[in-house]
């Protein structure tokens, strides 16, 4: 009987491929750029012209109390779902962008404070993803955080860049079945409540809390 050769890995892995640039199309809060691309297809190069949004690294917190059996969540606006959905009031993980030669653990650390108004008493990287590829060179990696939500205030955000964030307490198995609602959006959100449903047994043990 012939062996059967194993499937490939899904994994990402480097490409044969020829950057010109970028050249700069528009500064604004974010580098939009535009290079143009030679890729190999099948022995045949091929050239085109793509645009990128340099975003950077970001970190985003699953911000759960284990003792009270709750995810700490937020709103705020984002223009982007209000021109999309007409529902710019989003519900959202508190996540941020990392400095620069800053640890994603210490952004993490930061954010935290910033966004729900407490700081972490434990924290650990759980998976890293792209929210959009096609587009943006955006590089998340999300923290499983354990806080305390009874110290969770109404509001919070930092002033200094005007951002206004309210918390929200939310028991964990009512935060998970929301995926079934429809009624979220969010990339970073859905992703972290899959996460969550999946390591739903095993999150005190990931926390050193067990």
């Amino acid at each position: 009987m012939n062996k059967q050769s194993p499937p490939p890995v899904l994994a990402d892995a480097p490409a044969e491929v020829a950057l010109d640039g970028p050249a700069l199309i528009g500064p604004g809060f974010r580098r939009y750029e535009r290079y143009g691309v030679t890729i190999d297809h099948g022995g045949q190069p091929a050239t085109m012209s793509r645009d990128i949004l340099r975003i950077g690294r970001t970190v985003g917190m699953i911000a759960v109390d284990l003792a009270r059996d709750e995810i700490v969540l937020i709103r705020q606006f984002r223009l982007a779902s209000h021109i999309a959905t007409g529902r710019g009031d989003l519900v959202e993980i508190p996540a941020g962008y990392i400095e620069p030669d800053e640890a994603p653990a210490a952004a993490a650390h930061r954010e935290c404070v910033e966004e729900i108004g407490v700081a972490p008493r434990a924290l650990r990287e759980v998976f890293t993803f792209m929210p959009a590829p096609g587009m943006l060179e955006e590089f998340a990696h999300i923290f499983l955080v354990s806080v305390d939500a009874s110290q969770v205030p109404e509001q919070a955000g930092a002033t200094t860049e005007i951002e206004h964030t309210r918390p929200i307490r939310v028991p964990i198995d009512e935060a998970i079945a929301t995926l079934d609602a429809g009624t979220i959006h969010n990339g970073y959100l859905i992703l972290a409540l899959q996460w969550l449903a999946l390591n739903r047994g095993r999150l005190a043990v990931l926390l050193g809390e067990d």
